[in-house]
């Protein structure tokens, strides 16, 4: 028996954005609207998301001991999460800095901060939580060798959802955890070596697989999403939206994939729930603030 539908093991940000006309070119100068602060970070958006949806979650994660990390506690007890494996202190609080444009898309740098000294050490103090999860999500904006110390200490029988973003080769003990490898093109591309990735989403998701993940999601953005495994390659369909604010938009989607997998959906149910519920998030701003719950998904 699982105490947790989910654990994500994570970021957790807090998210200076500023909306722009257009992006700055190098060495340009644009103006702005003002400043705005959220809670966020792939590690804590996964985890909020999933808790709104109805998921018992957890998160795994280190913030600062200021104002950014207890405006994180704050968003993640209130969006239903168990904050009791986040730790506090060794660095300031992770900040992103994020333009969006009229369109809805953004740019993001990330200063990790305490996201950065989340590490192997903590994932093994944290061995009871691990236990205690059916599934298991984690990302690239901590350092890797505290994700791979995380497949090391899953529960017997439970899943490794992976978003590799920012992207960076992976080592094959990783790969081979992976249930499913959920990357993006730029993100496949990267895993894949550029050149050699071929041109298509089914090519990037068949030469994934060959390097070991036992199954990859291909996010598509407007044009839905593409799931791949031992059974095949299928395409899932975007639900369509008038899109406002992508940011968090893939959080949302990975969360909500890895509860619906963990609740014994097959990968491709859960890649169709979890676009819809991308698609709820797009149409609002912000991060944490945009995620639906399941009536509201529901309802779309």
């Amino acid at each position: 028996m699982y105490d947790y539908d989910l654990l994500v093991v994570g970021s957790a940000n807090a998210d200076l954005v500023i909306g722009v006309e257009r992006r700055p070119a190098a060495g340009e100068t644009v103006l702005g609207s003002d400043l705005s602060v959220h809670p966020g970070g792939k590690g804590a958006n996964q985890a909020a998301a999933a808790a709104r949806l109805g998921a018992r979650t957890a998160l795994l994660a280190r913030v600062g001991d200021d104002a950014h990390g207890r405006l994180l506690l704050d968003a993640q007890r209130a969006a239903g999460v168990d904050p009791a494996g986040v730790l506090v202190g060794g660095a300031p609080t992770g900040v992103a800095l994020i333009t969006v444009d009229p369109s809805g898309d953004n740019s993001i740098v990330v200063s990790p901060g305490a996201n950065g000294r989340l590490t192997p050490e903590d994932v093994r103090a944290a061995g009871d939580l691990l236990r205690a999860s059916r599934v298991v999500s984690a990302q690239l904006e901590i350092p890797l060798e505290t994700v791979v110390e995380a497949v090391r200490n899953l529960a017997p029988g439970s899943r490794f959802v992976l978003n590799p973003s920012p992207p960076r080769p992976l080592p094959q003990e990783l790969l081979k955890a992976c249930d499913p490898l959920i990357v993006n093109e730029h993100e496949a591309k990267v895993i894949l070596g550029g050149a050699e990735a071929g041109d298509t989403p089914e090519s990037w998701a068949r030469g994934l697989l060959a390097l070991g993940p036992r199954s990859v999601v291909v996010t598509l953005g407007g044009e839905g999403a593409l799931v791949a495994s031992a059974d095949g390659v299928t395409r899932v369909p975007s639900v369509k939206v008038d899109a406002v604010d992508t940011t968090g938009a893939g959080d949302a989607f990975t969360a909500a994939l890895a509860w619906r997998l963990g609740a014994g959906a097959s990968l491709a149910e859960a890649a169709a729930y979890a676009a819809r519920v991308g698609a709820v998030a797009v149409t609002r701003r912000g991060a944490q603030e945009s995620y639906p719950t399941a009536a509201e998904v529901d309802a779309l």
